[in-house]
């Protein structure tokens, strides 16, 4: 068995049918899509899509609802992808430190020049300044830090 996030032992996934596909897609583009709406969409009766999505949610193929927010409008309009070097086999480590940091959006183990990539949103350059020089760079496990500053940036909806 792989292991999950929480270091928890996590069963091996469900193969998915054309059907949980399109459920898929379908919450993807809408997560305030109702059970009805997409019930009717994928041709199976409501019990049926109530069954699936409760099933994708507990295998962890659906990971959560939320809102795609505007970081701009919302007050974070400096974004900065961040690359670090770590010390070796400090990963969970650092990441349950990444995890806190305010504005922190994404986090990923990569392979290549740097060890993990850290996407964060914040209000200005003085909040990235000190995200990166008082609150990365003091993580004993980070080995260095390059900041990518972000001009624009589109996330990809699966509408258009």
């Amino acid at each position: 068995m792989a292991e999950g996030p929480d270091g928890g032992a996590v069963p091996p996934p469900r193969p998915l049918d054309a059907i949980d596909e399109d459920i898929l897609q379908i919450l993807q583009a809408d997560g305030r899509a109702s059970i009805r709406s997409v019930a009717e969409r994928v041709h199976v009766s409501r019990a049926n899509a109530y069954a699936r999505i409760n099933r994708l949610v507990e295998d962890g193929v659906i990971r959560g609802f939320g809102a795609r927010v505007n970081h701009e409008r919302a007050g974070q309009s400096t974004s900065a992808y961040i690359t670090l070097k770590i010390v070796q086999n400090s990963w969970r480590t650092v990441r349950e430190q990444l995890r806190q940091l305010p504005g922190a959006s994404h986090i990923a183990l990569v392979g290549g020049d740097f060890d993990v990539l850290l996407l964060v949103h914040t209000p200005d350059n003085r909040a990235l300044r000190e995200l990166v020089l008082t609150r990365l760079q003091a993580i004993p496990e980070v080995t260095s830090t390059r900041t990518l500053l972000v001009f624009e940036e589109e996330d990809l909806d699966l509408e258009g």
